[in-house]
């Protein structure tokens, strides 16, 4: 078998790859924002010990982690425009998925934050005059930040390598343009592995800054 990687030149990175790599790091980015912020509804709604904000939050995050991603993609890219009554392009549906797919997610870590939060900062909270909310807001959530930091990244790098899974919609995503490089060229082993090479990359770089400001957290506690 004779590789040859000749081909990928600036002008087949610039004409294929980019836009891929773009919308992968858009949907991350997009995915971990929105799932965050749905998170800590979801973990706040968990924590409140009110039984009709409980269970729909604990049915939330349990369905969703009981179900393989790529049928959640599907799942929304099939049966979303039929509920809506018109088609959405895959790119949306995407981000729309992997929103709520990864809100489940983050709302275990963000749960498991702020329950790290010493219950001695919630009482000089209330000690001081401060509503549940001014607490969670002001006190809380900003310590259960620091905490779960490093385990938040953790899962987005885990999300920006799941975002290779819109492949299945017809999304064009980086490794949707490393396919239709391969394709043009003749090129499918090649185009693969130097896909496979960009992935690792990406991701142990980021791991890398994840240690490294995990360290800093230590040294701050």
């Amino acid at each position: 078998m004779n590789l040859d990687f000749g081909f990928l030149d600036a002008s087949v990175v610039s004409s294929f790859i980019l836009n891929g790599l773009y919308f992968s790091l858009q949907l991350t980015a997009i995915a971990m924002v929105g799932g965050i912020a749905l998170g800590t509804v979801l973990a706040l709604m968990r924590l409140s010990g009110k039984p009709w904000l409980v269970l729909p939050a604990a049915a939330y995050v349990t369905v969703l982690r009981s179900i393989p991603l790529v049928m959640v993609i599907l799942w929304f890219f099939l049966l979303i425009p039929l509920l809506i009554g018109r088609p959405m392009g895959a790119e949306l549906s995407a981000i729309i998925t992997f929103t709520v797919f990864e809100a489940a997610y983050y709302s275990e870590i963000m749960r498991a934050g702020i329950q790290s939060v010493p219950k001695g900062q919630v009482q000089a909270g209330y000690a001081v005059g401060m509503s549940y909310a001014q607490t969670m807001q002001l006190v809380v959530l900003p310590q259960a930040f620091r905490n779960m930091l490093p385990v938040l990244m953790t899962q987005t790098i885990i999300l920006f390598q799941d975002t290779s899974l819109v492949y299945a919609i017809g999304a064009y995503d980086l490794l949707k343009g490393f396919e239709i490089a391969g394709k043009n060229f003749n090129r499918p082993i090649e185009t693969y592995l130097v896909a496979a090479l960009v992935y690792f990359v990406i991701c142990f770089s980021l791991s890398m800054a994840v240690r490294r400001l995990q360290n800093k957290i230590a040294i701050i506690r």
